[in-house]
């Protein structure tokens, strides 16, 4: 993973040199009073071990051996309880930030596209005591228009605080919450609304008038559209029996006092929180039933790996909240007093896609000091920083590899390069703001050269964390003092991990040097189930013998021997070949996600043929520099589907295939170059970026069928 050294070896020896003396210098000073031995110690320690002591497990971490833990504050059992406790302990601090939007403007680009750009000013923030009482006056608003405790209600919105808002109001009403992807299909997103009968939805003015009006007449039961956007609308042509509210109307009238008087039924433990619809990598979306005892139990083993957090830390939302990871990390940020500004991906960074040029991004204003991110959006990073690198001076360039190629050297043995954090790659760190102390891991696997790269350009851990919708997103995390790459980390405080033995795939308990299976989870943290689907139940969930839940990953996984767990393949993911080799399709994505030339790339492979074919987003810029190289010219369409370029970018991910060890039979054979992205709009993807097997495969039936010689 080191980057290459293209330098004079005289010169390079001159510098080696400088370091060592520099090192041996300040190393005693530095050792003592950063704390380096504790941090190598922590590191090295064992993290979890078989309570059993059976290699199958199950697998407990060191400091919930005897019992998991199930809530932070004793008491507190229910969401409802966990924000009135947070706005209790800091009411006057701040909660939810949204930045003003200042201009909006169309900007012509060169091919004639128009991109819309915003120039936003300050965050407007909402303190803890604040955002209780709009919740809670928006609860009972919702109680006088007729939603019913443990009566289901669906949200359709955009990651912002008026949906941590919403969502509060339903929690201390009972009110079970049915969360939607923004970016599901329109077939989708009724089957939802219908399977959960909801009367009520809150949504946005945008997604009313783009996704919700043409299948309103599709969800029979629905009567109330509340409209979360501030300014006024009419819609007079909503179909008959709909009434649309805004946001601040409901809450005018749950403030009066005949209604804010009614009693509110508050939630048990063990009543349904949310029911998260998940896009679902297969098939149609399943509702997971989230009880408010699931939830308080996941955020509690997800808190007890962040060292230090308190109401000083500010956290950046703007992954969707309808995924389990988002909305887990906010309400771990919540219970803590943390501040939570409001972003998106469009927005996100200086030069994000709506920022118009010369005015700053989120991260710029907000200054995060801790943030969840999906693999996609670091690989992003981390290709568009190598791009950069690779354009720099020579001088630049060789001053950035050294330092980089010191740095992994120095944290792969646990210590800090502070002189390099500050010259080199304090530039870089700017990106996420440069107060960042931890980046949050999950939705998908993050390649070793990713997460290594994060590590040492943005100067914090990168914590991996493995989870599902069905545990509450909890599972493992890694320690922020794990330096290691490729680990999800231990079981959290919360859940503990049992691997089962997988004949066909050839995982076994007992194989040495470590023990691996499919890995089944279980704790407090494991839900309820899905929704009306008994069947799906019986297969996925099952309880112990001591009345624990269960949940069934798929996934296999590793046990290394300090507790720490590895993802090393998935039961779906596994085709046998025509002649009998199985290959793990999701290890072969892992292996090429990093060639330059790949943007994205799923792997394919029929059971009948004897090789694997692939479809590859290219990225861009490395395509059109291959093109030149080739003489090849014409539109990106062109680009992409000239046999030539095909041909050349085979070659070059074959040999990224033999330097990361691939079997000679995993390699593809085959590739189709798409020239257009793979993003949850498109519905290629999830929104957290996991592939849409089924989906892809049906894209490109007519590709398969060229690729394995049908036409």
């Amino acid at each position: 993973m080191k980057l290459k050294e293209d330098i004079n070896p005289l010169l390079l020896q001159v510098f080696r040199s400088v370091v060592w003396v520099y090192s041996a210098i300040t190393f005693l000073p530095w050792y003592f009073f950063s704390g380096a031995g504790t941090n190598l110690e922590r590191a090295r320690r064992i993290k979890a071990r078989s309570v059993s002591g059976r290699p199958a497990g199950p697998y407990r971490a060191i400091n919930s051996q005897e019992k998991l833990v199930a809530w932070m504050h004793a008491g507190v059992d229910t969401l409802d309880k966990m924000f009135e406790h947070a706005a209790r302990s800091f009411p006057q601090r701040d909660c939810l930030g949204t930045r003003e939007v200042l201009s909006e403007e169309d900007e012509v680009q060169p091919n004639g596209k128009v991109f819309k750009k915003v120039i936003l000013g300050d965050y407007n923030w909402l303190s803890y005591e604040e955002t209780y009482q709009a919740a809670k006056c928006f609860g009972s608003g919702l109680a006088a228009l007729g939603q019913r405790p443990q009566c289901n209600i669906a949200i359709f919105c955009e990651t912002r605080a008026e949906w941590i808002v919403a969502s509060q109001a339903c929690f201390m009403y009972n009110f079970p919450l049915v969360t939607l992807y923004a970016t599901l299909g329109p077939m989708a997103i009724a089957h939802g609304l219908n399977e959960t009968e909801v009367t009520h939805i809150i949504t946005s003015k945008d997604l009313l008038q783009n996704r919700l009006r043409a299948i309103l007449c599709d969800v029979p039961r629905l009567r109330y559209v509340i409209v979360v956007d501030s300014k006024l609308t009419n819609w007079l042509d909503m179909p008959r029996g709909i009434t649309v509210y805004n946001m601040d109307t409901v809450k005018e009238l749950g403030s009066k006092p005949e209604n804010l008087a009614v009693d509110r039924r508050q939630p048990q433990s063990s009543d349904i929180a949310v029911i998260m619809y998940t896009s679902g990598s297969t098939g149609i979306p399943k509702g997971v039933m989230i009880s408010h005892g699931n939830i308080i139990a996941g955020i509690t083993g997800m808190a007890e790996r962040i060292p230090n957090l308190n109401e000083t830390d500010t956290y950046i939302g703007y992954l969707p909240l309808a995924h389990v990871l988002e909305l887990s990390a906010e309400l771990v940020c919540i219970s803590h007093g943390c501040r939570i500004g409001y972003s998106s991906p469009q927005t996100l960074a200086d030069q994000s896609t709506k920022i118009k040029k010369g005015s700053k991004g989120d991260t710029s204003m907000l200054k995060p000091t801790l943030m969840a991110a999906v693999p996609e959006i670091m690989d992003r990073i981390y290709k568009n920083v190598m791009t950069k690198v690779e354009e720099m001076s020579k001088f630049q360039k060789t001053l950035f590899v050294l330092a980089y190629n010191y740095k992994m050297e120095q944290i792969s043995k646990g210590y800090s390069t502070p002189l390099c954090d500050s010259l080199v790659f304090k530039r870089v760190r700017t990106l996420l703001g440069g107060n960042t102390r931890l980046l949050l891991s999950g939705g998908a696997p993050l390649s070793a050269a990713t997460q290594r790269f994060m590590n040492i350009c943005m100067c914090c851990p990168v914590g991996q964390g493995y989870g599902l919708t069905e545990t509450c997103g909890a599972g493992t995390i890694s320690e922020v003092w794990d330096y290691s790459t490729g680990r999800v980390g231990a079981p959290l405080v919360c859940s503990e991990i049992r691997l089962k033995n997988w004949e066909e795939g050839g995982y076994f308990s007992t194989d040495k040097p470590n023990p691996r299976g499919e890995i089944l989870i279980g704790g407090p943290n494991v839900t309820m189930g899905y929704y009306k689907n008994k069947s799906k139940n019986g297969e996925d969930f099952f309880v112990d013998e001591n009345g624990q839940r269960w949940f069934c990953t798929g996934d296999i996984g590793e046990f290394d021997p300090d507790g720490c767990l590895k993802i090393i393949d998935r039961k779906k993911d596994l085709v046998k070949l025509q002649a009998g080799e199985y290959v793990s399709l999701g290890k072969v994505e892992a292996a090429l996600k990093n060639c330059p030339l790949i943007d994205n790339i799923c792997a394919y492979a029929n059971s009948d043929q004897s090789y694997v074919i692939s479809f590859v987003v290219p990225n861009h810029k490395q395509l059109m520099v291959l093109a030149g190289q080739l003489q090849v010219r014409g539109t990106w369409e062109e680009i992409c589907n000239n046999s030539q370029v095909e041909k050349e970018v085979l070659r070059i991910i074959t040999e990224a295939a033999m330097s990361a060890k691939l079997e000679r039979f995993e390699i593809p054979k085959k590739i189709r170059l798409s020239a257009e992205p793979w993003t949850p709009e498109t519905g290629l993807v999830t929104d957290a970026f996991k592939l849409k097997r089924k989906e892809l495969k049906t894209h490109y039936q007519d590709d398969i069928e060229r690729m394995y010689g049908g036409k």
